[in-house]
Formats: C-alpha cells, sequence, structure tokens
C-alpha cells in the first residue's frame, strides 16, 4: 500500500484519494477515546499538524492497543476520509496498525505537557521530536535552502574554504587547536617549545573562525563566492548569543563598494525572511503562538521597510543624547567603544523603529583587512542591526592597497609569516572588493523568535558542553 507524507494529505488537494486505503507512518503524539473508539494524533516529521486515526477498538488486538502509547512509531492502513471534527480537513480510519516501536508511558519523558527550553537541552537526543523544535528544523532548512537559492540566482558561486586553517582571520586568538601529538609527551625543540614540525601538517593549525580569507582568494578570480559552512570560536562564552561551533555564511565580491555591499546585505537578508513567510507559515504560526506572539508582525516589518543606513559616528550622537534625555545604558557610550547589545537594540527598537546598517567604525575596533578611509580614523565596515538580535550581520570593504595593508599589519604587530598567500592578493592584480558574514544561528533567533541559540542548532557546542 502506497505511504503518503502527512504535510501531503494536509496540505494538498487529495480529493481523488477520497475513501480509498492509504498508508501513513510516524509517531503518536496523543491517545485517547473512549470504551469503543481511539483517536491517535500521529505526526511524521513533515508538517507541524498531526493526522488524526480513529481506531474502532472492536476490530484490533488489546494488547496491540496496549503498546500504542505517546512516543511509539507506528505504520496505519487505513480508508482516507473526510473529517467529522474540526481541526482537520481529513483523517483515516485505521485498517491494520504495525506497532514499530513503543514508548513506556512511566520513562518517556516527552508527555503531553509543556517542557522548559532548559529540560528540553537535557535530552537533546529527542528534542527535535518536540513541535517547537520541528518546527525550529523544518525552518532551519528552508533558510539554508533559501540561502543556496538567493546566491545561485545571483551569480555567485559556492566556493568550499577550508575548515583547518593555520591563519587567524579575526586576529582573536580564541581558536580551537588541531593536532595528532600525543598531548602526554608532546615532542619539544630544545627551547623548551613544542615542535610543531613533527605534528600532522608540519605546523601550527587550528578550526577555522571564518572563511573570509580564502573567501577573498575566490572573489578575486571568479567574481562573487559565498561560503556556507560550520565555524569555530574557543571563547569561553555561556550566554544565550554564543556557540563554540555555529555556522556561517560569507560572500565575498569584487569591485563592489560600500553602497553595493549594503544593497547587498539588505536585500540578501529580505530575501530569506520573505522565504519563511511564503513557504513556512504553518510553523511560524505554531511559534507565534507557543513561543513570541509578535513574531510574524516583526519579520512582515522588517520586509515592508527600508534599513537605515547610520554612520558609527551619528549613531554614538544619538546614543549620548539619549543618555542626555534619561536613558541609561550598563555600558559606557563614548566615540571609540565597540557597541554594546544594548546600545544596538536601542537605535534598532527605540530611536530608528527599523533594522539599521551601521558603518564607518573606528579602525581601532575592527579587523585589520578593512578599508580605511580618507580621515585616516574610520574603516568602511557595515554592521546590520536587527530588532531583538543587535548585529546579526557584520561586513566591509576590504583594503585592497598593499602599502595600506601592510601598514595596517605592522601597525598591529601580526605576524606576516603564513599570510603571505593573502597579501598576494594585493600585490598582483588587486582590484576592489567588499564582503560580509552572517551568523546562521543568529539569523535562526530571529527567524524562530527564540531567546536562546542553543535552541536554533541540533546539537549545541558550548563551554563544558559537547553530547554527540
Amino acid at each position: 500500500m502506497k505511504r503518503y507524507e502527512i504535510k501531503h494529505l494536509l496540505k494538498e488537494d487529495v480529493s481523488a484519494l477520497l475513501d480509498t486505503s492509504i498508508n501513513i507512518k510516524g509517531w503518536v503524539r496523543t491517545k485517547r477515546g473512549n470504551k469503543n473508539v481511539a483517536f491517535l494524533a500521529v505526526n511524521d516529521g513533515s508538517i507541524i499538524h498531526n493526522m488524526q486515526v480513529v481506531v474502532d477498538l472492536a476490530n484490533f488486538d488489546e494488547e496491540l492497543l496496549k503498546g500504542i502509547t505517546t512516543g511509539a512509531c507506528v505504520s496505519v492502513d487505513g480508508k482516507l476520509v473526510k473529517s467529522q471534527g474540526q481541526g482537520q480537513a481529513v483523517e483515516l480510519q485505521a485498517e491494520n496498525i504495525i506497532l514499530y516501536g513503543t514508548a513506556d508511558p512511566d520513562t518517556y519523558p516527552l508527555q503531553k505537557k509543556g517542557h522548559s527550553m532548559e529540560f528540553l537541552r537535557e535530552i537533546g537526543h529527542l528534542r527535535p521530536r518536540t513541535n517547537t523544535f520541528g518546527a525550529i528544523m523544518r525552518l532551519r532548512h528552508n533558510m539554508a535552502y533559501a540561502i543556496h537559492t538567493f546566491f545561485h540566482e545571483h551569480g555567485f558561486y559556492y566556493f568550499h574554504t577550508p575548515l583547518i586553517t593555520a591563519s587567524d582571520c579575526e586576529g582573536a586568538g580564541e581558536m580551537f587547536q588541531v593536532t595528532t601529538m600525543d598531548l602526554n609527551n608532546l615532542p619539544r625543540k630544545e627551547d623548551g617549545s613544542i615542535d610543531y614540525e613533527q605534528d600532522f601538517f608540519g605546523k601550527q593549525t587550528s578550526l577555522t573562525v571564518s572563511g573570509q580569507l580564502e573567501g577573498e582568494l575566490g572573489a578575486t578570480a571568479l567574481g562573487k563566492i559565498y561560503t556556507f559552512g560550520p565555524t569555530f570560536r574557543a571563547e569561553n562564552s555561556n550566554t544565550p548569543r554564543h556557540l563554540a561551533e555555529f555556522w556561517m555564511i560569507e560572500p565575498e565580491m569584487a569591485f563592489y563598494d560600500l553602497d553595493s555591499l549594503t544593497e547587498l546585505e539588505e536585500e540578501f537578508i529580505k530575501y530569506c525572511i520573505r522565504w519563511a513567510l511564503d513557504h513556512c507559515m504553518d510553523d511560524l504560526e505554531f511559534l507565534n503562538k507557543m513561543v513570541d506572539n509578535g513574531l510574524i508582525e516583526r519579520l512582515k516589518g522588517v520586509i515592508a521597510t527600508d534599513f537605515v543606513r547610520l554612520p558609527y559616528t551619528e549613531g554614538i550622537n544619538i546614543l549620548e543624547a539619549a543618555i542626555k534625555n534619561g536613558k541609561k545604558f550598563e555600558f559606557p557610550v563614548f566615540w571609540g567603544a565597540d557597541l554594546a547589545s544594548e546600545h544596538e537594540r536601542y537605535l534598532v527598537e527605540e530611536h530608528f523603529k527599523r533594522p539599521v546598517i551601521m558603518t564607518d567604525y573606528p579602525k581601532d575596533i575592527k579587523a585589520f583587512y578593512m578599508k580605511q578611509n580618507d580621515d585616516g580614523k574610520t574603516v568602511q565596515g557595515t554592521d546590520v542591526l536587527f530588532p531583538q538580535i543587535g548585529e546579526i550581520i557584520g561586513g566591509s570593504v576590504r583594503e585592497e592597497s598593499y602599502d595600506k595593508l601592510t601598514a595596517r599589519m605592522n601597525e598591529l604587530g601580526m605576524d606576516r609569516k603564513g599570510m603571505e598567500w593573502y597579501i598576494d592578493t594585493r600585490r598582483y592584480g588587486t582590484c576592489p572588493h567588499a564582503g560580509f558574514g552572517l551568523g546562521f544561528e543568529r539569523l535562526m533567533l530571529f527567524i524562530t523568535g527564540m531567546g536562546n541559540i542553543r535552541d536554533v542548532i541540533p546539537f549545541p557546542r558550548t563551554p563544558k558542553t559537547a553530547e554527540f
């Protein structure tokens, strides 16, 4: 008998299937009824909604029915009919049931009741079976698909940058080291330092914090590229906004200036949000009801408005004026400060009431590769600031001048050893170019309305947490 996904049965025209026998498979979410009939809510993960299965108890073995409890996995053959009750257009009248796997109601932790996010993180292997995390994972898939679709439609090439690297893009030094050496018996040089020449790669290597520098190589050959893959930060931050392993989208474009960069940032993020509204409304409506009742309105608001372009200096002036008028911030505001999330959210949520793209940051708080402005104090960096989130995109025009780039590296005391390949892009056929990075999980926080970044990735990696 042909199996149908529940999504197909509930969302498409199934008039031709009415009063015919079909098969569904899935997990029992709830079981209710009386001494004559049982109603099973079966979900197969394809959609937030359940298929109601009507079971005439007289036609089934009592022992079989005892095993069908919340969490059990079943295969049901039955006749598809118009539903007699409210809440669904069709239901299945069971003719045959196979019980694939039971779930002991005394020990199965996902019974029909509300569960806290903290509790669900403790049972991360089961939480994808909940409505909330099913919705989040379907949205995560759709956002990944939208990202690839956007860049393909805009003539970008998907460029794979290495996960194991010998360079530190951000200069932060908070990187996970990669080695095959025996940590209990490390080879050492005469001066006592570790002899990395005996390691697998013959040098010190780490997991990447960003594919940007290698991505620039692709842009200076192919014109427009993007990366989309995992990145790693060994930052001991136990906050709702930080992960040690997360996914990044990083496009790099030759011949882009600051205006074309900010236009792309705005167009890209609106495309992703519009995709969610167009393709994932069932899941968004569930999250809007259960997690954040302003979610859909906020998503629609973002795509309906133009983003503000705001130079950093003007942003500081606005924040200082707010302080004079009685606004209190935890962190100080002054020209040269790296803005905190509270400052960013004030600009977005209270002052402008729409997303902001901040530009022209002080060079001392930004990375060495950002293009310097003529004032000698600022660089053409861009941060896209969003309600609820703060910074969601960070980007810049890259410094294409060999002299300015190397002078800045020297000014920061950077070791050019191992970076000559990057400097060569300015030595041979340099060109204006720009790019940005979007943390995928930050996007997912905004799309889903969730409050903790650990809840928008299947298997979060945080300090002292590396389950599975």
